[in-house]
Formats: C-alpha cells, sequence, structure tokens
C-alpha cells in the first residue's frame, strides 16, 4: 500500500499499469483472476476523458525529415468539455516503426488515447505549457523537436501522437485529455532499390457545351452557362490543376473536349441565360490565359487523352453495348481525341489508355474499353485484387490476355485524397499518410523493383489539388522512389506471381452500377444520331451540324453525368430537340385549298428553306387520293427534285388532270434522294371539275348561235340606218353655189381631216 501511496502523484497511466501488475500478482482463483477486467470502467472513462479535447494539427515540417532537422509541429487545441482545464501541456509521442501498411490503417483509425498502447512522452522540455484552457476555448502551440531526440533508429514508418494533458476540477489528477495521431517517414538517406511511382494528373470537366451554333461562319458555341469560368479563373480548380501540374513529375490524363471546349471559349462564345436568352460569353481572356498556361505547362509531359468527352466505360459495357451503334461511337472519339490535344496544345498525346469509373472492371468492361483500339485499361487494386500471398504489393502492370495490359493502381493510395482537405488538419494528416504508404511499400521485402501507379479521383477540388501536389513534392527528394510516367508503368516487367483474373460481372461495385447512364439513355442517343444521319442526306455543307451534334453525342455518354441523372436527361433533351428544330426548318408549306377548273390544270406547291445554307438530295411528291377524279403525270401521283437555297422558297408546279368532278384530297411530301419521307407531309384539297366533249358541243353551239343573232342584227341596224338617210336626202332643198370648192382627188395634207 505504501508503493501505492507512492504513486498517487504519477500519471494516471503509470497508476493504471502498476494496478495490473498487483492485480495479476495476487491473481491465484478464477475470481481474483476476474478482477483483471476490473480497470475496464476506469479505462473506458479515460476514453471519454481523452475525448474531452479536440488536439487538431495544422502543419508538420519537414514532412520526411533527414538527420539534423527540427521537427515542427504547429496545430490547435480545443476544450469541447465543460470544466477549465488547468496545469496543461502539449507533448509529443513517438512509437515503434509500424510493420506494414496494415498496420498504418489501423493506427489511423483509432480514435483515443490507450495507455499501454500509445507510447509515453518524449522529454518535458520540448512540451508545450498551457496553464489553463478554458471550456470552449481553443489554444494554438507550436512543437520544436530536433529529429535525434526522436529516438528514430531503423527505416520505416512512425506513429506520431500530440497529446494535451491536463487536470479539471473533477479530475484533479493529470492526465490525457485529447491525442491526434499522425505518421512520420524516416529514410534519411537513399534506398539501395526505390520504387517507381506514376501519379496520374487528370485534366477533366464536367460537359459544359450544348450541340447549339450560331449562324454565322465561325458557327459561335451556346455554353449551358458560364460555370466553366470559375474553374479557370485563378485560384479555381482546373487553374489550380494546371499551376501545381506544372512543377511536377506528373503524367497528364485529360478529356480532350475540355481543350476544345476551352479553345472554343477563346474565340468568342455565347451563353443560354437562366431565362432562356442567349447572350454573350464574357470570359474570353480567362480561357485565353488557361490555355496558354496548359500549353506551356505539358511541354516535355506525358499526355494521355481519353476518348472525347471521356465516354463512360462501365455503362457502355453494363446497359449500351446491345443498342445498336452505341460501341459504334468510340472510335470516332478516340481518334478525335488525339487530333483535339495535337491541335490545341501542340504536342503529342497517346490513346492507348482506357480508365474506367474509379478503375472498376469486369469483363465486358476491359472488352468495351480495347474496342477504340486501347491496350491499356487503367484499373485500381480494390478491383483486380491480389488472391495469392506474395507477403508484398506487386507492380502495376499486369497482362490480362488478348495483348491488353492491366495497369492496376494503388488503392489506398489513389484514394487518399478523396475526403475534405480545406482544413490545414485534415491535408497534413493526409500528405503524412501517404508518405508513409509510399515508404512502407518501398521497405517490403521483394529483390524486384516495382512500379506503382497512383490514380486519383477524376475531378479533384482545388483543395485536394493542393494536397495532392504537397505528397508529390515531398516525394521529390527521390529517397525511397523515383518518378515514372504512365506509358512506363504500363510497360514495366509484370511479376508473374501477381493476380491476373479479371473479376466476374458479379463483383462490380452496386454503389457504381447504380450511377450508370440508363438504357434508355442509350436508345435516345440512337434516335438523334438516326434522326442527324437523316438531316446531313439534305444539306450541302453537312460539317456544319454533323460537329457540333457529332461532339454532343460523345458528351451525352459522358463519365461526369454519374449522379446527375436529371441534368443528363435534360441534356439528351435539348440536343434532340434542338436538332428537331433545325430539320423542321426545311419543310412544304402549308397550302389552301384549290380548285381545278377544266380538264387540265397547273397546282403549285412551295418548299421552304429556313436554315443558313442551301438544300439538295430532296424530292417533292404530291398524290392523289382519288385517282379516278384527279390524276397526275405518272397517274396517281407525281415528283420532281427540288433545291433551295439557305433562307428562301421554292415552288414547284405539277400538272393535274381531272376525270370526274368533286373534291379530292391531294399530299405533298418531300423525300431524300434515296426514297425516305422527310418532314411532315402536308394534305389539301383540290375541287375538280370534269368537262364532257358533249358539254363542249352544246357550248359551242350555243356560241355559234349567238354570234349568228350578232350578225343578223348588225345586218338588220345597217339596212335601217341607210334608208334612213336616203330619205333624209330626200328632203333636202338644193343650194345654188355650193360655199366649198370641188373636192380634191388628191390624198389628204398633214392635219387634215378625211372623210369617210
Amino acid at each position: 500500500m505504501a508503493e501505492a501511496a507512492d504513486i498517487q502523484g504519477a500519471p494516471a497511466p503509470a497508476r493504471r499499469r502498476w494496478l495490473r501488475r498487483a492485480v495479476v500478482l495476487l491473481a491465484g482463483t478464477p475470481v481474483l483472476a476476474a478482477l483483471v477486467y476490473s480497470p475496464a470502467p476506469e479505462a473506458q472513462a479515460a476514453d471519454a476523458a481523452a475525448s474531452t479535447v479536440d488536439v487538431q494539427l495544422d502543419g508538420l515540417t519537414p514532412a520526411a525529415p533527414v538527420k539534423g532537422d527540427t521537427l515542427t509541429i504547429s496545430g490547435t487545441v480545443v476544450n469541447n468539455g465543460r470544466e477549465k482545464i488547468t496545469d496543461a501541456h502539449v507533448g509529443l509521442r513517438v512509437g515503434p516503426a509500424l510493420g506494414d501498411r496494415t498496420s498504418i490503417d489501423e493506427a489511423a483509425e483509432r480514435g483515443g488515447f490507450r495507455a499501454g498502447t500509445d507510447p509515453a512522452e518524449i522529454d518535458a522540455e520540448f512540451a508545450v505549457k498551457i496553464d489553463a484552457l478554458p471550456s470552449k476555448v481553443s489554444q494554438p502551440f507550436t512543437l520544436k523537436v530536433p529529429v535525434n531526440k526522436l529516438e528514430l533508429d531503423k527505416d520505416g514508418v512512425y506513429q506520431l501522437g500530440v497529446s494535451l494533458s491536463g487536470e479539471t476540477e473533477s479530475r484533479p489528477s493529470e492526465q490525457v485529455l485529447g491525442i491526434k495521431r499522425t505518421f512520420l517517414p524516416w529514410q534519411p538517406e537513399a534506398a539501395a532499390k526505390r520504387s517507381q511511382l506514376t501519379y496520374v494528373w487528370p485534366l477533366i470537366s464536367s460537359t459544359h457545351l450544348t450541340a447549339e451554333t450560331g449562324s454565322d461562319e465561325l458557327q459561335t458555341p451556346v455554353f449551358l452557362d458560364d460555370s466553366l469560368a470559375d474553374e479557370l479563373r485563378p485560384g479555381g480548380r482546373l487553374e489550380q490543376m494546371v499551376s501545381l501540374g506544372k512543377e511536377l513529375p506528373i503524367t497528364w490524363v485529360m478529356d480532350p473536349d475540355l481543350l476544345y471546349t476551352v479553345d472554343a471559349m477563346t474565340k468568342g462564345y455565347r451563353v443560354r441565360a437562366e431565362d432562356g436568352r442567349i447572350v454573350p460569353g464574357k470570359n474570353k481572356a480567362i480561357a485565353e490565359q488557361w490555355l496558354s498556361s496548359l500549353e506551356s505547362a505539358v511541354q516535355g509531359k506525358k499526355v494521355v487523352a481519353l476518348p472525347f468527352a471521356d465516354p463512360d466505360i462501365a455503362s457502355l459495357a453494363h446497359r449500351g453495348k446491345d443498342v445498336s451503334g452505341t460501341l459504334g461511337q468510340l472510335r470516332p472519339a478516340t481518334d478525335k481525341a488525339k487530333q483535339a490535344v495535337e491541335t490545341v496544345l501542340h504536342v503529342p498525346a497517346t490513346t492507348d489508355f482506357s480508365w474506367p469509373v474509379e478503375g472498376a472492371i469486369d469483363p465486358s468492361i476491359v472488352n468495351v474499353a480495347t474496342s477504340a483500339g486501347a491496350h491499356n485499361v487503367l484499373t485500381r487494386s480494390d478491383s483486380l485484387q491480389e488472391t495469392g500471398a506474395l507477403g508484398y504489393t506487386p507492380s502495376a502492370a499486369r497482362p490480362i490476355g488478348a495483348g491488353t495490359t492491366a495497369v492496376v493502381a494503388d488503392a489506398d493510395l489513389s484514394t487518399a485524397f478523396q475526403g475534405n482537405m480545406l482544413g490545414a488538419g485534415d491535408s497534413t494528416l493526409a500528405v503524412q499518410q501517404f508518405l508513409a504508404q509510399t515508404l512502407a511499400l518501398n521497405l517490403q521485402k521483394t529483390d524486384n523493383q516495382r512500379s506503382f501507379v497512383v490514380a486519383p479521383q477524376r475531378t479533384p477540388s482545388a483543395s485536394q489539388a493542393q494536397t495532392m501536389a504537397a505528397a508529390v513534392r515531398n516525394l521529390q527528394s527521390g529517397r525511397w522512389t523515383q518518378p515514372a510516367d504512365l506509358e512506363a508503368a504500363a510497360a514495366s516487367t509484370p511479376d508473374p506471381r501477381a493476380a491476373t483474373q479479371v473479376p466476374g460481372a458479379g463483383q462490380y461495385p452496386e454503389a457504381l452500377s447504380k450511377q450508370e447512364l440508363p438504357v434508355s439513355a442509350f436508345e435516345k442517343i440512337r434516335t438523334t444520331q438516326s434522326t442527324l444521319d437523316h438531316f446531313k442526306v439534305i444539306l450541302t455543307a453537312p460539317d456544319r451540324v454533323e460537329i457540333p451534334f457529332g461532339n454532343a453525342t460523345n458528351r451525352e455518354m459522358s463519365t461526369s453525368w454519374r449522379g446527375r441523372p436529371d441534368a443528363a436527361r435534360d441534356y439528351r433533351d435539348q440536343v434532340q430537340q434542338y436538332l428537331i428544330g433545325l430539320t423542321e426548318k426545311v419543310k412544304v408549306i402549308p397550302k389552301s385549298d384549290a380548285t381545278l377548273s377544266g380538264h387540265s390544270a397547273t397546282i403549285p406547291v412551295s418548299v421552304q428553306n429556313s436554315l443558313v445554307q442551301d438544300t439538295h438530295n430532296l424530292v417533292l411528291r404530291v398524290k392523289s387520293a382519288n385517282p379516278t377524279r384527279l390524276t397526275f403525270k405518272d397517274g396517281g401521283e407525281a415528283q420532281q427534285e427540288v433545291a433551295v437555297q439557305g433562307g428562301h422558297s421554292q415552288t414547284v408546279k405539277f400538272t393535274a388532270n381531272a376525270t370526274a368532278s368533286g373534291p379530292v384530297e391531294v399530299t405533298a411530301q418531300l423525300y431524300t434522294t434515296d426514297g425516305v419521307p422527310y418532314g411532315k407531309a402536308r394534305k389539301f384539297t383540290v375541287e375538280a371539275t370534269e368537262v364532257t366533249p358533249t358539254v363542249m358541243l352544246v357550248i359551242a353551239g350555243g356560241v355559234l348561235l349567238l354570234v349568228l343573232a350578232g350578225i343578223k342584227m348588225y345586218a338588220s341596224r345597217k339596212r335601217v340606218a341607210a334608208r334612213a338617210a336616203a330619205e333624209e336626202e330626200s328632203t333636202q332643198p338644193s343650194d345654188e353655189s355650193p360655199d366649198t370648192g370641188p373636192q380634191s382627188a388628191d390624198p389628204s395634207g398633214p392635219g387634215e381631216t378625211v372623210d369617210r
């Protein structure tokens, strides 16, 4: 008991260790042995006490120290309890080297302080004293410890614990009230065998361009909105990806549609406003600056171009492959990708890689991924898993048959920065754990140099990108890794004992399956493509629609729609509706009813072209619903080829013949020259009046009688007039001398009146 009294002033962990030893020494019966578990409530209380204070680590430099360095750890302690903490201090605890990667994962998941498990503090001289920490109050701290005081002996990953110990009114003895753990990689000298590390740097965004373009010669594009500018401007997500990636040994993996979209912004663009109006875009200069920075950043680096618009390979494999024409989109998307990178950035690009969502694969995904010509599938180790007991992580390259290589990215490294990295504490912990994992990989027992790949999330946030960059920079000392590009990783010698069996369809993650594009999406895409193919036939400049709508079709299958089913459906609807609206600009103009008087007459039908380009390869066909009453040249129907200039109408005349009287419905329909109906049929009624030969004779006889009667009346009037003239002359008195001279027989002169 005296010994017990002597340790009353000792820290709580020391007292608990003494009690355990005493119980073990005294335990001679099962009843006494059961007392071994009596400290459990005390341990639980200690755990509860250790969660009173939140310890946040905001910085740790250097992240991977060498001999002679001083380790600086900064952070904040926050008193979340109700009582004021007194006589407190922040101390550093350094545990033994962790044995493997599993130990690192387990340590990262641990919560509160555990006496006997967590190591003791290092020398008290390096602790930071805090006299008082009131409830709900935070206090910053900075620990500075020479590395030679940490007792780091062999190369490895060491666990660091930063704890706050102190007293409260209800717990007057010193105890650990909060702890935060992290890792310290220790490899002061370059390893004899260093791992090759490939870091994929994704440059991918969501879909921003519509299928709509202006009627001008440059076909000014229309954007869904102007949100892309926010990603491109200084501090934006894509701006950070470029400015950070420029200085790092990474492999650029990009969606060429992003390049195409930003390039379109630099040439002037328009935006669909919330009220539906189309307004000019205002961020041309931002796009120019970003594209110039990217062109500079990729010089001398490997560039991998995904198929245009980053198609969702898994959705195509599981939902789209049975919809005719769908898989045929991949090869053109791949060809378009290479051309876009080389045209916009003026650097060569490889299209030999396919990247399914989160690297999850099955046989159908692999088949679709390679159908466009790619020989390498970027997968992940939580999909193509090891089934043996190698005792180490094998290299990334795995031959999976048919000349295809699965490039297996490490799952732990690839998901290291998916969380919230806005806080300095989260970022610091993520970097330290990443460095610890890479060192643990290199320390695994194997004689072969290995190659590892990191394939992070497709669209890292700005803070995630900054954290990724910090991690890669801390590896540039090259003490246990050396950089390699993705092509080199795919070409590295595979481990003959590594797993190469592609997981079956039943092993595809259900969560990812639920996010795939539905079959109905691919059916609508097929309908749109069919409409486009039909439309191009009549155009004299088909590229004006083929290029924007072809790109839009690729975008409809983009991976960026995952998790956004409503937006994806709206986009598909908009593309289809806009295309249908264009096709309807070439049409037969509605015609009013007509009357056909006589045996034969001409019926005019007009075709309107409201497009900016000319149309051809069209045939206008008219058809009588009653050929026994109204016929055309070829019987019941007639047709003529028609070509209409852009912005004009053209009237086509058809000769019709009436064989009987009465109304007849006539249909006017456009067709392409290969006989496929185009646009809506127009119907109108022709009132036919048929005239027979007998009726014609009767009419002719009537006309003749009228003529004869007229002649007779005229002759009769002449006779009456002559008689009247004679009578008048006989009754007129004769003058003795006329008042005019004799009439001359010579012709009349100019201006004279001639009597007749």
